[in-house]
């Protein structure tokens, strides 16, 4: 007995295959391509969000942090020198511009935020907005 097409079948290995593809990394946003950079721990601690972000060899004054409502966003550049007479042999360390925007799962208190960059990690605390938080409502 002969087979029938099946288009939610096609439909499905198409999306198997998108998914596929957007998971391999070819299309990551760091400077290397690599993967998304800087990469970022994020989590919360009580009301507040904590953000542990790797930047080795950026300095302080190359890094832009913003907050806008929920995004948070950090840009920056990183370079590494070799001297005029280098003659390059091999090429692993990432050089260049970044930009990077995480959509946090708050509204953060933009005055209140603290940053400490410190042997190549910079910690974020993000206070969580008072607007944001619960509110106990009394029923009389």
């Amino acid at each position: 007995m002969p087979m029938l097409f099946d288009p939610f079948e096609q439909l499905r290995e198409f999306q198997r295959a998108i998914d596929a593809f957007r998971s391999s990394g070819w299309l990551g946003s760091g400077v290397s391509a690599g993967g998304a950079y800087p990469p970022i721990n994020i989590f919360r601690k009580g009301d507040d969000i904590i953000a542990i972000i790797e930047v080795p060899g950026v300095r302080k004054s190359d890094l832009d942090i913003r907050i806008e409502s929920n995004t948070l966003r950090i840009s920056g550049s990183k370079s590494v020198e070799y001297g005029d007479k280098a003659a390059m042999h091999r090429r692993e360390r990432s050089a260049g511009r970044f930009d990077r925007a995480v959509t946090l799962p708050i509204d953060v208190d933009a005055d209140k935020i603290k940053a400490e960059c410190r042997d190549g990690v910079l910690a974020l605390y993000l206070p969580r907005a008072e607007r944001d938080k619960p509110r106990a409502i009394s029923v009389s």
